[in-house]
């Protein structure tokens, strides 16, 4: 068993993308053999090895859940600030839907990964618009301070990103991490995204797509003769922000001004706002930490479940890699 579960992190330490060229390197390199106990697993013990992991999945569940406790013991501060995000994976599979160009439509059967979906990615920095894709996608939660991730779902990549995300700042607070606030792309704008983390007490710090009430200026602080009003505080019990009037002047020097969409209890325009929203670039590094560093972009597999556990088995990987390094260990 100690060697089945050091080849699963080896195969994501040195990016391989199936157990045959994992289990190849091992028996040709001395040190990693000796890692792994002085015997190299075969083959087949390794494929009866992930049936067996499919099969157990929530012993998986339970892994991640004693590995991020042991690093929450050793950073405390570890998920008090998230950041939320999805990316695409490309499946193993063909998927376009004609057998060949102009020719017939494939059968639900031809499709050799049926589990997968079209759906669309998202621009690069290599690519300078989205375009559509065949694959899964990977919603992750991601802690600002050490951009580990803490809670995570996969999914076929014409799901949506909106309604996983309350379900994974739910996750992140089974794990024991007080996750207070969060932050997202403008993808998530929506005011269901609002209403679901304010009523969880986590607040959202979301840019704001442009839309009527955005064109129309509903978004800015109130304005009077005296200028333009200033925030006052929030009273996170009553989910209201104070706004006040810059003279006192007024008949009405303050109003409080309920969370919504538009006029969230961190307002937009405050340092902590801009500090915040500058968080969500952890989860897009843990990204590409995962993808080009411990292969999760390589996938050889076909159908949700094993494309579940090589996710999985990746961020383990990345988990007690960093869990490793935490404690001195060479």
């Amino acid at each position: 068993m100690r060697a089945l579960v050091g080849l699963a992190i080896a195969k994501s330490l040195y990016q391989r993308p199936c157990w045959t060229q994992i289990v190849s390197l091992a028996q040709e390199h001395d040190a990693l053999r000796q890692a792994l106990g002085g015997e190299v697993p075969s083959v087949h013990a390794c494929y009866r090895f992930t049936k067996k992991l499919i099969k157990y999945k929530s012993l998986r569940a339970d892994c991640a859940d004693r590995l991020l406790a042991s690093l929450k013991e050793l950073r405390p501060e570890m998920g008090e600030n998230i950041a939320i995000d999805g990316s695409a994976l490309h499946a193993y599979a063909n998927g376009h839907k004609t057998t060949i160009h102009n020719g017939r439509e494939r059968k639900p059967e031809e499709f050799s990964d049926p589990d997968a979906s079209w759906g669309h990615q998202s621009a690069t920095s290599t690519e300078g618009r989205g375009r559509s894709i065949y694959g899964h996608r990977l919603h992750m939660a991601a802690c600002t301070a050490t951009d580990l991730p803490v809670a995570w779902h996969l999914s076929t990549a014409r799901d949506s990103e909106k309604p996983v995300a309350s379900g994974l700042l739910d996750k992140t607070r089974q794990r024991g991490f007080a996750a207070q606030t969060c932050a997202m792309d403008k993808g998530y704008d929506a005011e269901s995204t609002y209403e679901e983390f304010e009523a969880r007490d986590c607040h959202p710090v979301i840019p704001l797509m442009r839309t009527g009430f955005v064109k129309q200026g509903r978004h800015l602080p109130h304005e009077c003769r005296h200028g333009t009003w200033v925030f006052g505080g929030s009273d996170y019990k009553r989910k209201a922000a104070k706004w006040r009037c810059p003279t006192g002047e007024c008949e009405v020097s303050n109003r409080w001004v309920p969370a919504s969409r538009l006029h969230t209890l961190i307002p937009r325009t405050t340092d902590r706002w801009f500090k915040l929203k500058r968080g969500r670039s952890s989860v897009e590094r843990e990204f590409g930490r995962l993808k080009d560093g411990y292969g999760l972009r390589t996938i050889r597999v076909r159908g949700i479940e094993k494309v579940r556990l090589h996710a999985d088995l990746t961020i383990l990987t990345r988990l007690a890699s960093y869990l490793a390094n935490s404690r001195g260990f060479q």
